[in-house]
């Protein structure tokens, strides 16, 4: 995981670019943090959902990556049932289902009170492309 984590952590410039931080991988699951800075905030002075989906959606990245096939994306989905405003938030993202060809990842994101802010869910399609040379 040690490799996984190294990949993420120097390939995803975005995920670098808006101050999120690769905290644990295994296989089939990641967690990850932001630290709320005043560029991540709306117009409403909350945290901007693009930024959270954001944080999500790279602790889906990671753990759908983490078997070392390239996963990809297909279908997701956000929920917003509390605003952040300070602090830290935290992302776990969970294997719920891993085929051949598809699997489904449920995310949770937190504040510092441990407060769901978000629940996300994702699919992704896996391809034959190895990634790293991680066990399959």
């Amino acid at each position: 995981m040690k490799d996984i984590k190294q990949f993420f952590s120097n390939n995803d410039l975005f995920a670098r670019h808006t101050g999120i931080e690769l905290d644990d991988v295994g296989e089939g699951w990641a967690k990850v943090s932001m630290k709320i800075e005043a560029h991540h905030y709306n117009g409403a002075k909350t945290v901007h959902g693009g930024a959270i989906f954001t944080l999500a959606d790279f602790a889906f990245a990671v753990a759908s990556n983490s078997h070392g096939t390239l996963a990809m994306g297909i279908s997701t989905s956000v929920n917003f049932v509390k605003a952040a405003v300070k602090g830290t938030l935290y992302a776990e993202a969970k294997e719920q289902s891993l085929g051949g060809r598809l699997a489904s990842y449920g995310v949770t994101v937190t504040d510092d009170a441990g407060d769901v802010v978000a629940l996300f869910q994702g699919m992704v399609y896996r391809k034959k492309d190895v990634i790293l040379n991680l066990p399959i």
